[in-house]
């Protein structure tokens, strides 16, 4: 597929996207969605990864998530294949997103990671540098904030979550969080551009938590 084929496919699902998530600040918006989206280009850049993959699954990579469904259900495979409906995509790609879709969320401190390709390596790694650093802090807080979780609670010890659905129950302080997945993630990365670009960020969680710990006492 030429480059002029890929920037066409990819602005037309960058338009359709813009229409199913608002800008409504809960971390989990469209413009989550577009910063995940340019740190996976120049992820797959260097990883010499499928450009038109990772911009497609970096892109739908939030579709059908429970986080944003009013009942808790996921679909993914069904949000993916309406959103790219009428492309003519070949159905290895279509999979493959799909594949990306299902499996490249965090699923719990105490659960492996989902095996990925190369390019939902790259996907995963970029959604979750965009959990880190002072983004990853501002969105931590707003989720809480939006789920009417305590800041920060000592008699709340952090937990192990061991299954999916362990963690997706969890209603921990937000400051719990941290332990459970922020400060997790550096170790994390699977590719050799996302490990790099994961330092600076893990080291401003540190230095936050450090400092709001020592503000709180």
């Amino acid at each position: 597929m030429t480059q002029n084929e890929t920037e066409r496919i990819v602005g037309i699902v960058s338009e359709r996207i813009a229409g199913v998530f608002p800008s409504d600040g809960s971390g989990h918006d469209i413009e989550h969605v577009m910063r995940v989206y340019r740190l996976s280009r120049p992820i797959a850049h260097k990883e010499n990864v499928d450009l038109l993959l990772v911009s497609l699954g970096a892109l739908l990579h939030d579709v059908g998530d429970y986080k944003l469904s009013a009942s808790g259900n996921e679909n993914h495979r069904n949000s993916v294949l309406r959103l790219l409906d009428g492309l003519n995509l070949p159905d290895s790609i279509v999979e493959e997103v799909i594949e990306i879709v299902e499996n490249v969320s965090f699923k719990g401190n105490g659960t492996a990671d989902v095996h990925l390709s190369l390019a939902g390596c790259c996907v995963r790694d970029a959604d979750r540098l965009d959990a880190m650093g002072a983004i990853g802090v501002a969105r931590t807080f707003a989720y809480g904030a939006l789920n009417k979780r305590a800041m920060y609670n000592q008699a709340v010890l952090p937990q192990q979550h061991n299954s999916f659905g362990e963690y997706k129950k969890n209603q921990g302080p937000t400051l719990n969080h941290f332990y459970e997945k922020l400060l997790l993630l550096k170790d994390r990365m699977e590719t050799e551009t996302g490990k790099q670009l994961a330092e600076k960020r893990h080291l401003f969680l540190e230095l936050y938590l450090k400092e709001f710990i020592e503000d709180w006492m």
